[in-house]
């Protein structure tokens, strides 16, 4: 898969395995019969980052009460959201992808340009995937603003 596809509704998720911040590995799998939530993020410590990641949190007993696991992925290190959720009390698991493998296999590592500059870089990004480990709804270029609502409601909606 290219840099520039992304994963569509109703195909099987990518599987992965990650190290969260305590250097545990976390696979997709392990959470076959719960409602994911995996949103990619560009960097902590940054004001939309933390942002998102205290909206997360602030309704993480609500996605838990729908039978759902929120998952935060970034390319920084395990000590980097060590350091991350301590500052900000946050009290999501946050996923390292150093390697960019899985951040790829989402096609949420694309090419992006600043002040005039080309790099690549983390397209915030999120993917529902239900029980049986399908996508159920993403949201591409997400804007932070009221999104882990929206991602809450489109959860509630879809479980009926």
């Amino acid at each position: 898969m290219s840099a520039k596809e992304t994963v569509e509704v109703g195909q099987p998720a990518p599987e992965f395995c990650l190290p969260d911040q305590n250097e545990q590995n976390v696979c997709l799998n392990k959470f076959r019969g719960k409602w994911v939530v995996l949103y990619f993020y560009p960097k902590d410590n940054t004001t939309g980052c933390t942002a998102e990641a205290i909206d997360f949190t602030a309704l993480l007993d609500a996605f838990r009460a729908a039978n759902a696991e929120v998952l935060g992925v970034s390319p920084d290190s395990p000590k980097s959201h060590v350091n991350f959720i301590a500052k900000k009390g946050l009290k999501l698991r946050l996923l390292s992808d150093t390697e960019r493998e899985v951040l790829k296999a989402y096609g949420v590592w694309q090419l992006k340009k600043m002040y005039g500059r080309e790099y690549y870089g983390v397209v915030r990004s999120t993917f529902l995937i239900d029980p049986s480990g399908k996508i159920a709804y993403v949201w591409p270029k997400v804007k932070v603003k009221g999104h882990a609502e929206e991602v809450l409601q489109t959860l509630q909606s879809l479980q009926g």
